[in-house]
């Protein structure tokens, strides 16, 4: 019997846990595809408290082969393995990320350098990297105060799908909420119009 659960990863990358943009469209994207898609399991990983940076510690631990980690090694690399792990069983990605100082929050950029792991999310080929989680849809759900998204002062959306792409994941929704500063009511009026026709638009699950 074919599995008819779609699995739902969702991160918060806002540091504010009330009152963010990008939290409340995220919440609302999710009911919108559970109205879709009927069983829906959602994994949610706030990012708000922060991630650890990738040290030394880790450096070594990811370039030593597995057969030869030690204990140390793998205590370096468990966040890591668990976050991968949690991409690796999402049929969907949602990121909801507000935009700091024209690009991503610090917590969301070391979170993609825990998930960009050679042999685990792309691999290396005589062509070049290529991203091994293919087959995967991504919401990106960005909310800026005074940037336009997709603007050339935006470093925040084009980065996200690069890095993205680069791991296998190219079938990417953007859903913007700018200038939120000048036109909020209208931004986020505008932001879940488009949460509506493209979750309508989109295949039922199987």
């Amino acid at each position: 019997m074919q599995d008819e659960i779609t699995r739902v990863l969702a991160v918060s990358a806002s540091g504010r846990t009330a009152g963010s943009a990008s939290r409340e469209l995220t919440r609302d994207l999710i009911a919108a595809l559970q109205d879709r898609h009927g069983d829906v399991q959602t994994v949610r990983r706030d990012l708000s408290a922060g991630v650890p940076f990738v040290d030394e510690a880790w450096i070594e631990a990811n370039f030593t082969p597995d057969e030869s980690r030690t204990d140390q090694h793998r205590d370096a690399l468990a966040l890591s393995d668990s976050l991968v792990a949690e991409l690796k069983a999402a049929d969907i990605l949602i990121i909801g990320t507000p935009v700091y100082n024209f690009s991503i929050p610090a917590a969301l950029k070391a979170w993609i350098d825990m998930i960009a792991r050679a042999r685990l999310t792309f691999r290396y080929t005589e062509n070049g990297p290529k991203g091994l989680l293919e087959g995967k849809k991504a919401y990106l759900v960005v909310a800026t105060g005074g940037v336009p998204v997709g603007s050339a002062v935006d470093f925040a959306t084009p980065y996200l799908k690069h890095a993205l792409a680069f791991i296998g994941i190219t079938d990417v929704e953007v859903i913007a909420a700018d200038k939120l500063n000048s036109q909020a009511e209208e931004s986020m009026d505008a932001a879940r119009a488009h949460i509506a026709d493209i979750v309508h638009l989109a295949p039922r699950a199987a």
